[in-house]
């Protein structure tokens, strides 16, 4: 695991210099604090970052062929580079060392861009082509690893954070409405933008090419399909079973030691148990004081798997403290308050180990979200003719006071494509507009977040409603909220986070699961869960997820939510925000009126990132 960086110039005579290029890297060398690596070569500056994993001796970059023709930085691991090496070797390539990184070099030296049909695993890399005076760039097909680019009419510039970016000269931050106006609804900035005006994220399943005179053009390689094949669920019960458990051992390669984070629920005791079959392992997990503490059940499971396992309890005050570091971590700002548990997670886990696997993605593959259900308990409502169902949500509407039944109604005769955006909705159109200033409602014309969802819900007419919330969530809450936060607070502390869930093989099975059998009008994760009958303790086979409880509604209730005010207020974001509206909303919290702690939050991360990032307060201090 690594950090990646690069400027290429248009201009002839003006090339990259080692200063530049030494000053993208250090600003991300909290990814690989092993070893650094720098390359001018041509009119091409890569720069590399190393946390050492694989052949520590010999895995330095930026790394070339023989002939040096082609120069590679690379982010990430492949699970499958062995056999890829030895399919090369039969076709006549040497190799220097025993890394990944090598074998992508010579992959794409034998294939060029279909080199990344063969790829199994998570990466973000850039390959300068010295004999086509072009750069290469790709991304996973998931998005666990993230590439940043930014371009202007001089140069094109990349990283695997934004940070690197930010320290070119003369390239002033600023605020892209666009993105905000997105993330107060989803809580995260949407591919393929960023919350910084000019600067892109390359979106999973993408590569792109960049010649010598800024000629970009980007293609998709690869995305997500669900195509259910209705076969007994025996047979998808042993294929999981099997294919999960071979990518959890590939996931384990590895030079330096490693472990599993351990929650109380089925995902990441899946990987924790089949790693626990291996031998002698560590785990680790994090939780706040209460009764759904995580703690409690990660030490039940790790006491029944005969697991070593760490954990520790987040109190208030630590919490917020790690909040500012992890802001200036994640780059962009995510409002998803276990971010700032999986900062301390990472950090615990560090301490032991270099390498981390984890249960992301699970929840996407085999439905594991409670609002999968969603399409089921909404069915009584289907047989009313359509033009009837507008009819009685307009009138529903209109109604001015709540009643038992009115959310259940009003969504029920929503369309699917106008009320799922994804896992998270906290402000609706019309209380984005409330929350903004005066100023932007006045200046700008936004997009409904309906149109990063609609071509989506165009190519999934054919499925169930299931599989296409599914697909929402594969494409855009996945990469840009859950994996997102996943590799920024872990690279935050030099660890290494991998996701065996995430694997392409293990994904060709669960896309064929019919969504009965993900979702059931009892559990989610259907099939998973019988799939681990006999591998995880019985304990935590139906227990409900319950992810990282963090208990903000309690806490902004006291004064912590006086002091998120104030640093709301000096963040300088009241050319964007209605800061009174804001104050409103902590009034209504506290009097009991409505639970606004996740809007409070969603502005409070906002504000953060903005004094960390736009108005350079002194938060970086702290870090």
């Amino acid at each position: 695991m690594c950090g990646i960086t690069g400027l290429l110039s248009f201009e002839n005579n003006s090339i990259p210099t080692t200063a530049v290029i030494r000053r993208m890297t250090d600003a991300i060398k909290h990814r690989g604090p092993d070893q650094t690596g720098i390359r001018l070569v041509d009119r091409v500056a890569l720069g590399f970052t190393r946390l050492s994993i694989l052949d520590l001796e010999h895995g330095s970059q930026p790394i070339s062929n023989e002939d040096q023709t082609i120069w590679l930085v690379f982010n990430g691991e492949i699970y499958n580079y062995k056999s890829l090496k030895k399919e090369l070797e039969e076709l006549g390539h040497t190799f220097q060392t025993n890394t990944d990184s090598e074998v992508i070099v010579h992959l794409y030296e034998e294939y060029q861009e279909h080199c990344l049909k063969k790829l199994r695993g998570m990466f973000g890399f850039a390959i300068w082509d010295r004999r086509k005076k072009q750069l290469f760039a790709a991304r996973d097909h998931f998005g666990i690893k993230p590439f940043y680019y930014y371009a202007d009419h001089t140069q094109f510039a990349f990283g695997s954070e934004i940070k690197s970016i930010l320290s070119l000269d003369g390239l002033k931050p600023a605020v892209n409405p666009k993105s905000l106006f997105h993330y107060l609804t989803l809580q995260y900035v949407p591919q393929p933008d960023t919350m910084f005006e000019g600067i892109k994220k390359l979106e999973p399943g993408h590569y792109l090419t960049v010649d010598q005179r800024g000629n970009t053009k980007k293609h998709k390689y690869w995305e997500p399909q669900f195509e259910p094949e209705h076969r007994p669920i025996e047979t998808f019960v042993e294929e999981i079973r099997f294919q999960l458990k071979e990518s959890v051992k590939l996931h384990t390669q590895s030079d330096v030691p490693f472990g599993s984070f351990l929650s109380g629920g089925i995902d990441s005791t899946s990987i924790a148990s089949y790693l626990s079959r291996t031998g002698p392992i560590k785990t680790f997990s994090v939780g706040f004081e209460g009764e759904q503490n995580e703690n409690i059940y990660a030490r039940e499971t790790a006491t029944e798997l005969g697991i070593d396992h760490f954990d520790e309890v987040i109190s208030e005050n630590r919490f917020f403290e790690d909040t500012i570091k992890a802001v200036w971590h994640m780059d962009e700002p995510i409002a998803d308050p276990s971010a700032i548990a999986i900062y301390r997670l990472s950090k615990l886990a560090r301490e032991q180990i270099t390498v981390a696997l984890s249960g992301e993605g699970a929840d996407e593959l085999f439905g594991g979200y409670r609002i999968y259900k969603e399409p089921t308990s909404l069915k009584p409502l289907s047989w009313i003719p359509e033009n009837l169902q507008q009819v009685i949500k307009q009138f529903v509407d209109i109604i001015p006071f709540n009643f038992y039944g009115k959310n259940y109604i009003n969504r029920g005769l929503t369309p699917l494509e106008q009320r799922f955006f994804g896992n998270a909705k906290i402000f609706t159109e019309q209380e984005k507009r409330l929350v903004l200033s005066s100023k932007v409602n006045l200046q700008t014309t936004f997009e409904a977040t309906t149109a990063l969802t609609s071509k989506i819900y165009e190519n999934s007419k054919d499925l169930d409603d299931i599989s296409r919330m599914q697909l929402i969530d594969l494409n855009l809450w996945l990469p840009g909220d859950i994996l997102m936060k996943a590799d920024k607070m872990s690279m935050a502390h030099s660890l290494e986070v991998r996701v065996p869930f995430l694997d392409k093989e293990v994904f060709e099975i669960a896309r064929k699961i019919p969504s009965s059998y993900r979702v059931t009008n009892k559990t989610t994760k259907y099939v998973l869960r019988k799939a681990m009958e006999n591998i995880v303790p019985n304990h935590v086979l139906n227990r409900p997820k319950l992810g990282f409880p963090v208990p903000l509604k309690k806490w902004i209730m006291g004064s912590i939510g006086d002091i998120m005010i104030e640093q709301i207020r000096i963040s300088g974001i009241g050319e964007w925000i209605n800061l009174e509206h804001v104050v409103g909303m902590l009034k209504d919290h506290r009097n009991g009126r409505i639970d606004n702690s996740r809007k409070i939050w969603t502005i409070y991360i906002f504000a953060l990132w903005h004094s960390v990032f736009i108005n350079e307060n002194s938060v970086r201090q702290v870090i």
